[in-house]
């Protein structure tokens, strides 16, 4: 009861009652406003701005029909070597010379195609089934290229047709000639193993380089086209490199995702 008495005093002093009422200090107003100006600045953003990723993963150049491993059908020695590497043959065109036990047999490719890789030398003794060359099926000399790009499977889902894509090749340093530009024509349906890829690009340790994170999704990203630079594509930078590029070249592709509203990432 005593600290009670004491309050109803202090209540009924008129010397209570004369005291000026403390307002904020005019630092702290200052701190209010600007706090609630952020927050407001911030809320409109959220739900009107939008943000931007990217997604890299590697890749290589080449064309559209891929690659195959032509493999020896009979058991001898090479005797000739009829084409080289780099050479354009057509379907059925003989590209060895082997020396059997029956006679001389040639080795021809399957489909027309580009030799990019040359296994077997004259002399060297040769086995049924073992691999001779690697060719690149295509058309002609002038079959345009592509990237394919090898994204990992859990996150293929993210990647939209027709995204922008920005390729460091192998052979054209990004420092000196930029990036070379693209766009996403297909995503695969379907995860690819090692096997697949390597059916594809005819290439082992570019397969096993590009799955050895797991399963894969192939990307194909058609490159822009452009008559102004000696490439015959379009770079970053004027002219891109002063030469033409090469298939199987390997090549590392920036995909820009599609754009989202900072909101979208806090709601469920």
């Amino acid at each position: 009861m005593q600290f009670r008495q004491q309050a109803l005093s202090k209540l009924q002093s008129p010397e209570e009652l004369d005291l000026p009422v403390r307002l904020a200090r005019p630092q702290g107003l200052l701190a209010l406003a600007v706090t609630l100006v952020v927050m407001a600045a911030a809320s409109v953003w959220a739900v009107t701005g939008s943000l931007s990723s990217t997604l890299r993963v590697p890749g290589v150049l080449t064309h559209a029909q891929g690659s195959y491993v032509l493999q020896s059908p009979v058991t001898g020695q090479v005797t000739g070597v009829l084409a080289k590497e780099g050479q354009q043959l057509a379907a059925n065109a003989p590209l060895l010379k082997v020396r059997t036990p029956t006679g001389d047999s040639y080795v021809r490719t399957v489909d027309a195609g580009r030799v990019t890789t040359l296994v077997a030398r004259t002399g060297a003794v040769v086995t049924t089934g073992s691999d001779i060359a690697t060719v690149e099926k295509t058309s002609g000399a002038h079959d345009p290229l592509l990237a394919m790009l090898y994204v990992p499977a859990d996150k293929a889902g993210t990647v939209p047709v027709g995204a922008d894509v920005d390729l460091s090749v192998q052979s054209a340093p990004s420092q000196q000639y930029g990036v070379l530009r693209g766009r996403v024509q297909a995503v695969g349906r379907g995860a690819q193993t090692g096997q697949r890829v390597e059916a594809f690009l005819g290439d082992k340790e570019l397969a096993r380089q590009f799955t050895k994170g797991g399963p894969t999704v192939a990307v194909l990203v058609k490159l822009v086209a452009s008559p102004a630079t000696k490439s015959g594509y379009a770079w970053s930078s004027k002219g891109g490199p002063p030469y033409a590029l090469d298939s199987m070249t390997p090549a590392s592709g920036a995909v820009h995702l599609a754009e989202q509203r900072p909101i979208d990432w806090l709601l469920p």
